[in-house]
């Protein structure tokens, strides 16, 4: 019998040389633990100079002066449905906007209020349910409206924050519905369970399915005779991905475990990580926005206290996360957002910085399908992404006065499928 041996030698040279041509060679490893597949990174990426993707701008929508309809007070969420049309809620006119693949204006979805189809001053997210039906998260209203394609509203279901707070929400592009609920534990009505839950719900807000379990985060503590917040607290980050596996990982470390749609886990992806301290400097720094925060939109006669209440219920963690959020993006790539330390920035990026917008970092990292390490994508200055689709990332761009706009780059040199 013919040895294989040489056979596979030489195709294994080949591939070898193939994957060395088109991109760096992996300096990881992949190992098996019972039968759950361990990709262990190292911080050096596949990509080389000629096969980096990067961002090229092909859409921006908004002026400082003009038509009303491109002019944004405060930009939440942004939701793009499968005819590439652009829904951009914004938060300071309780509205959502709807523009045209090429930006130009279309028609505006819901106003100020409680009434029927009206958006309470907490709606701030928004995403797409099967059929492009739009589903608005509603605080204030305490329920999440229901809208049509065309922005006509479809009512509304309750948002039982006695059931527990909704502390993230995702959507697949196949409009698949995830939410991470957090027990409400009072005084006087305790909580029956203390782990947070996701689970996947209707366009009813039934409940479907249960996805996992977990310890909660260290972020908010509800119960006590007054919340308390610890600020850079390790905290559950996660997201499904359209075939509906399930990314999660504690940001304490740079270890995500992904699951399939029978909950099993499958893989654990894993990236070197240093844990960088928060200084007493950053504390300073993220306590004056706040507190500027409730200059600007407190009546001057309570700041004195309201700043008082903030101080007294926050608190910081001695360690920044390893991780800010994780989305998906193209051909099944992973991408994981670095932290930003506002010490580490000089003079000029201090101007402009916002801790809400800012504190996740320019920095990506991007994982292929695989969970092997690609490289560092750097978005824009000045540009926080709301959500990847396709080769597209949507997101704010705000100018050097804080004017907003809502910005598409497209992603080059993604290899055609």
């Amino acid at each position: 019998m013919t040895s294989l041996k040489p056979w596979i030698t030489l195709v294994a040279a080949v591939c070898a040389a193939a994957c060395t041509s088109a991109e760096g060679a992996w300096k990881g490893t992949i190992t098996d633990s019972a039968g759950v597949t361990i990709v262990t990174n190292t911080d050096e990426g596949v990509w080389t100079p000629g096969t980096r993707w990067t961002l090229e701008e092909e859409l921006k929508i908004g002026t400082i002066e003009g038509a009303p309809e491109y002019q944004f007070g405060q930009i939440g969420f942004i939701a793009v449905d499968s005819h590439e049309r652009i829904f951009v809620m914004d938060a300071q006119a309780h509205h959502i906007r709807v523009f045209s693949p090429n930006g130009t204006y279309e028609q505006t979805v819901g106003q100020p209020g409680a009434g029927p189809g009206e958006l309470g001053a907490q709606a701030i997210t928004l995403y797409m349910g099967p059929g492009d039906t739009l589903l608005v998260p509603d605080l204030a209203n305490q329920r999440v409206n229901r809208y049509a394609p065309d922005g006509t509203s479809l009512g509304s279901f309750p948002l039982r924050l006695e059931n527990g707070i909704p502390m993230a929400i995702n959507a697949t592009r196949t409009g698949v519905i995830a939410e991470q609920v957090r027990p409400l534990s009072l005084p006087d009505r305790p909580a029956k369970d203390s782990l947070d839950v996701i689970v996947t719900l209707g366009t009813d807000g039934t409940i479907l399915d249960t996805l996992m379990s977990f310890e909660p985060g260290g972020t908010l503590e509800l119960g006590g005779s007054q919340p308390r917040m610890t600020l850079f607290s390790p905290e559950p980050i996660w997201q499904l991905a359209d075939d509906l596996r399930l990314f999660f990982g504690i940001s304490d470390n740079y270890r995500i475990s992904v699951y399939d749609t029978a909950g099993a886990l499958t893989q654990i992806i894993t990236m070197p990580f240093t844990q960088d301290p928060v200084t007493e400097r950053d504390q300073e720094m993220v306590m004056e926005f706040f507190e500027q925060q409730v200059r600007d939109n407190v009546p001057p006669a309570l700041h004195e206290q309201a700043i008082g209440q903030f101080r007294q219920m926050t608190r910081f963690a001695d360690f920044y996360p390893a991780f800010a959020s994780i989305q998906m993006g193209p051909e099944g790539s992973i991408w994981v957002q670095h932290i930003q330390s506002p010490s580490a920035l000089s003079e000029e990026q201090l101007e402009s910085w916002n801790f809400l917008e800012d504190i996740g970092a320019r920095e990506w990292d991007v994982l292929d399908a695989d969970g092997r390490f690609m490289g560092v994508m750097t978005m824009p200055p000045r540009f926080a992404p709301r959500v990847i689709v396709g080769n597209d990332v949507y997101g704010v761009w705000r100018d050097d006065v804080d004017v907003q706009y809502v910005v598409r780059f497209t992603i080059v040199g993604v290899p055609e499928a």
